[in-house]
């Protein structure tokens, strides 16, 4: 208990799913946390259902000045900021030659931009404060490729490499950059994924809080000595000869 006792962390896209489950397991063991979530109904409620130690913040994460918001109402509530989880994303899954250029820049937008949007917003208060720690939830999409999903699967091969170049220059403030990547997660947003276990080494699907409990290690200074680091949560999919069976176009 209280492994993040005094830190204050912002979770971008937390009002449901994952990112959800982070924000519950940074309360639970001690953190102030600020969350983020186009979906201010849900965030509302859940930080009333977290008492004080959660303030929801309507939040962007693709737009520079809500980053500036976020920041601004996390100093404001706590003082200061320790910990960034940049969960939010999302994909569009179309055969490839349907892709243009609007629909890539969405898909960047969404799961690259909203990383590196937050990454630079809170390298100066982190450099300020002696150090923090970076998370950025990638996906096993980081690691391979995969059908239909081009723009994703693109925007998350960025994100690893963001994560390892800034782990490297930022270090020297002690800020630790790491990345976690989800397999195949059960949450609302994925209730029409064909996802299948078959190839699973743990033969089920994971949960929010199977990938919250990793998040809280690497916001924790348990993981002191861990920077640059690729996470795989994905039950062991990808260690044996994992096959995709792809999305559906709608």
């Amino acid at each position: 208990m209280n492994r993040v006792q005094g830190k204050t962390a912002i979770v971008t896209g937390g009002a449901s799913g994952i990112g959800e489950g982070i924000v519950r397991a940074l309360v639970a063991e001690g953190a102030n946390v600020v969350f983020g979530d186009i979906d201010a109904d849900k965030g509302r409620a859940l930080a009333e259902s977290l008492g004080a130690k959660a303030v929801f913040q309507r939040h962007d994460a693709t737009s520079e000045q809500s980053w500036r918001d976020m920041l601004a109402a996390a100093e404001k509530a706590f003082g200061t900021v320790n910990v960034l989880v940049n969960n939010v994303g999302g994909l569009e899954a179309a055969p490839l030659e349907t892709w243009d250029g609007a629909k890539f820049q969405r898909a960047l937008d969404l799961n690259l931009f909203s990383a590196f949007f937050g990454v630079t917003a809170v390298t100066p208060i982190m450099k300020k404060a002696g150090g923090g720690s970076i998370i950025n939830i990638a996906s096993m999409a980081a690691m391979r490729g995969y059908p239909a999903i081009i723009g994703y699967v693109s925007a998350k091969w960025a994100v690893r490499g963001m994560t390892k170049a800034a782990a490297v220059e930022l270090g020297a403030y002690g800020i630790r950059v790491n990345a976690v990547h989800p397999g195949q997660t059960q949450t609302p947003a994925t209730e029409k994924a064909p996802f299948k276990t078959e190839h699973v080494a743990l033969k089920r699907l994971g949960q929010p809080d199977d990938i919250a409990q990793i998040v809280l290690f690497l916001a924790s200074d348990d993981a002191r000595w861990v920077t640059g680091a690729d996470y795989m949560a994905d039950g062991g999919e990808l260690a044996g000869d994992a096959t995709y069976a792809g999305y559906p176009e709608d």
